[in-house]
């Protein structure tokens, strides 16, 4: 059976500078996914033109805009990047000079283009779960995402923020407070069974 085998991270982007190549439809789209997750992000985009959609969003966000077409001098500095032009050699270019620096590279709808995917993000205030079908199916991705935050209770936040506080209560070393709030917190799993004794 095959497996995902992606390692799960979550980036603090407003520390790392982001590069969107290009301008177009799926341009504004990663934009507007990065930035909601995300809206302090330190982005900067390259295109020839852009929709008045990035435009407002770059108004609204700390996104640099650069009115020019892809040269590898954009890399500079930067930290990931994201090609999504209309133009399959330019991203083939991007993700290759990428590749060069070390530099993490994300090519739109290419998934062997690809050093990380941005996968369905559900956020309730600090509870963040996201969601990847190494690169199979976007929509199922998009559907456990309606899913999650459908079964995610929105006061979550409440429960996280408690904890923290009451982990600042607890004496001991790490293993010994890991272990009273492994206690604490494990009515909240329900076991396999337990559903035929209720």
């Amino acid at each position: 059976m095959e497996r995902n085998e992606l390692y799960p991270v979550f980036l603090k982007v407003n520390n790392l500078k982001v590069l969107i190549v290009g301008g177009g439809n799926v341009g504004v789209e990663k934009l507007t996914f990065l930035l909601k997750s995300s809206p302090k992000a330190q982005v900067q985009m390259v295109a020839p033109e852009f929709l008045d959609a990035t435009q407002q969003l770059a108004e609204k966000h700390q996104v640099e805009l650069t009115q020019e077409r892809y040269d590898p001098k954009f890399l500079n500095g930067k930290h990931m990047v994201v090609a999504c032009t209309d133009k399959p050699e330019v991203n083939e270019q991007v993700y290759n000079d990428c590749r060069e620096r070390s530099i993490l590279v994300n090519v739109a709808d290419n998934p062997p283009f690809c050093d990380f995917y941005m996968g369905g993000i559900v956020t309730k205030g600090n509870v963040k779960v996201a969601i990847s079908t190494n690169g199979k199916s976007p929509t199922t991705a998009k559907r456990l995402r309606q899913f999650f935050e459908d079964v995610i209770p929105d006061n979550i936040d409440d429960l996280v923020k408690n904890l923290n506080a009451y982990r600042e209560t607890l004496k001991g070393d790490f293993e010994q407070k890991v272990e009273a709030l492994n206690e604490f917190t494990k009515g909240l799993v329900k076991k396999s069974g337990d559903e035929n004794q209720d």
